[in-house]
């Protein structure tokens, strides 16, 4: 869990996105005993994936990756971003917990699955390229350092 700062993240995240789902569930009498919340008898554990660190690590890799980002503005980029995550990360725990509470376990199970394996990256893509449309970022991760040295390195 450590890999790239990984660890750190969950630790920066953790107690903060563990209260918030606890006072936003708050009408719903929710019993918070360490990492577990209880609601009516349903528990919800709060692991280090529920964090979703590897989406800000994504984030981040994007952001490298793509030239002609400038430190600073790399670091806009990617605290505006992490706060969107954040947000958005708030907004699953808060739905997943409400399927849960309203519905059975197998349409939580289900719906957790497709948040984790289907919607997670695909909403970090879409992020990041929500954030370079916003700040103008011009080019793409890999692709175009392809194109810039295909550009500047002549073949005989």
């Amino acid at each position: 869990m450590s890999l790239f700062g990984s660890n750190l993240l969950f630790n920066i995240l953790f107690i903060p996105m563990l209260y918030l789902s606890y006072f936003l569930l708050f009408p719903y009498n929710p019993v918070l005993i360490n990492n577990i919340l209880n609601i009516n008898g349903k528990q919800m554990e709060f692991i280090s994936a529920c964090i979703a660190t590897s989406a800000y690590l994504l984030l981040a890799i994007l952001i490298l990756l793509t030239k002609d980002i400038d430190f600073w503005k790399g670091v806009k980029i990617f605290f505006l971003g992490a706060l969107i995550l954040f947000l958005v990360n708030i907004f699953r725990i808060y739905i997943l917990a409400l399927v849960l509470i309203n519905f059975d376990i197998y349409l939580f199970k289900t719906l957790h699955l497709f948040f984790w394996q289907v919607f997670s990256t695909a909403f970090v893509i879409l992020l990041w390229l929500g954030l370079t449309k916003y700040f103008k970022i011009k080019t793409i991760p890999i692709y175009s350092d392809f194109k810039y040295l295909k550009e500047h390195i002549k073949f005989k």
